[in-house]
């Protein structure tokens, strides 16, 4: 690794000019005045697949935002990698927290300050950098790459799911390793493969009692309260450890094997510590197991929004006509979103009181995926990851999701290979989102180490 560490090295300004440009672009996938962005930072990856890296690349529109596709050429008796990643990126609001202009790159204490640094463009770009830094060393790569990069990943992926449904599009997906840089590492200079991810199926309920809000002097003891009928409802959805009370939502969960339990505790993770980071003084869940099993391979249930009554300044004595709440369950491997929203429809209906009126609108959900750690393409990750950082990554379920890679890794039937490379304080989707200096090189000399590993795979056609 000395000439790709001298490379890297003399030609930091290089890279990081590269990443600069495609953050400058504020690619908001969400806020329809940023569409042209989505579309501008889509020709930028475009352009820079095939001028930088020789890659044959296009633009492939849809109803939507376009996808980036691009591809190196077959190598014989060697395994095809599909990279993926996802070039939009949040709202940058509230604006008034951000310490620089969120889409202005800065660079303090070592870390960059931008919209994007971490969340996804700095972790695909030090793909980019590295494949650039393999082809100057080598002038070929020893397997085949393949790219697909969406613009709407922060919105649901609607283009790129509505893409793989179709089996020539699939075709051109094919590949024997799926390759996901949108994860963490377990801690500074401290690597890992995520080899779990949960899956998310969210809902709302809106309950309506009577046809318009009402004195609640003159009407209070004798309607039912829609607000309280909501709370009492949602409460019931789970008790006082966190186990969900829903009738068959644990058919289909996997108990964790030794395995895992025993992977997941060699993380380096300080509950105190995490208690002090977010300002709790307890932690909530399952007593039976630890906080890093909860978060990354139990399934859980939360709140998102509740909304109901007077909200303005000063008090109204009212009992509001309808009270409504969002909410979503982050659910594990095996269990199919269609049941949980089936079963959750009767258990809501069996509670619902007298007088109120309810209506249950669910998203589309996604499953949750488990790698087997076993898996040779996860192996040769493990021995780059090893090369670079001087010791053997730590393996973690993380509890977010990225539906899109359930997806992509069923349609394509490859072996899933989740390497991340930002931290977990680098405040994604929020103010002053940042990515160390030190986790965008490391990532990129980790590229140049991935494709080395991958080409020393034994190929099985």
């Amino acid at each position: 690794m000395e000439k790709v560490l001298e490379f890297i090295d003399n030609n930091k300004d290089l890279f990081l000019q590269q990443w600069f440009e495609v953050l400058r672009i504020p690619s908001v996938s969400a806020q329809k005045e940023h569409k042209e962005d989505v579309r501008k930072t889509a020709r930028w990856l475009v352009d820079f697949l095939s001028e930088k890296l020789g890659l044959k690349s296009r633009m492939i529109e849809t109803d939507t935002n376009p996808l980036v596709y691009a591809e190196s050429p077959k190598i014989t008796n060697a395994p095809t990698i599909l990279v993926y990643g996802h070039y939009d990126v949040q709202p940058a609001e509230p604006f008034e927290e951000w310490n620089s202009d969120p889409f202005e790159p800065v660079i303090r204490d070592g870390k960059v300050f931008c919209r994007g640094a971490n969340d996804d463009k700095g972790q695909w770009c030090a793909h980019l950098c590295g494949l650039q830094t393999y082809l100057a060393l080598h002038g070929s790569l020893p397997v085949q790459v393949k790219f697909i990069l969406e613009g709407e990943e922060e919105i649901g992926s609607e283009a790129l799911s509505k893409f793989l449904n179709d089996a020539g599009n699939r075709e051109l997906l094919s590949c024997d390793a799926l390759l996901v840089s949108d994860t963490s590492a377990a801690g500074p200079k401290i690597p890992a493969i995520t080899y779990g991810l949960r899956g998310v199926v969210g809902f709302e309920l809106k309950l309506t009692g009577p046809n318009r809000d009402l004195h609640s002097g003159i009407y209070g003891g004798s309607v039912y309260n829609p607000a309280i009928a909501l709370a009492k409802m949602l409460s019931a959805v789970i008790d006082d450890d966190g186990k969900i009370q829903i009738p068959h939502f644990y058919d289909d969960v996997e108990e964790l094997s030794e395995l895992e339990r025993n992977a997941l505790a060699n993380n380096p993770f300080d509950p105190d510590e995490n208690k002090k980071q977010i300002g709790i003084d307890a932690e909530f869940g399952e007593p039976e197991y630890t906080t890093l099993e909860r978060r990354g391979a139990r399934p859980a249930f939360d709140i998102n929004g509740l909304t109901s009554g007077y909200q303005g300044e000063g008090g109204k004595t009212i009992i509001p006509s309808w009270a409504s709440a969002k909410f979503t369950f982050r659910t594990v491997p095996n269990q199919d979103p269609d049941k949980i929203r089936e079963n959750l429809r009767s258990f809501f209906e069996s509670i619902l009181p007298s007088g109120v009126k309810m209506e249950l609108t669910s998203e589309q959900g996604s499953g949750g995926m488990v790698a087997p750690l076993t898996g040779k393409y996860i192996i040769a990750a493990s021995n780059a990851l090893e090369r670079i950082y001087g010791r053997k990554p730590l393996f973690v379920r993380e509890g977010g999701s990225i539906p899109i890679v359930a997806k992509l890794r069923r349609e394509l039937n490859a072996e899933t290979v989740l390497v991340g490379f930002g931290l977990d304080d680098d405040g994604i989707h929020s103010p002053n989102e940042k990515f160390n200096l030190e986790s965008f090189f490391g990532g990129v000399q980790t590229s140049v180490a991935l494709w080395e590993e991958f080409g020393k795979i034994e190929y099985v056609n």
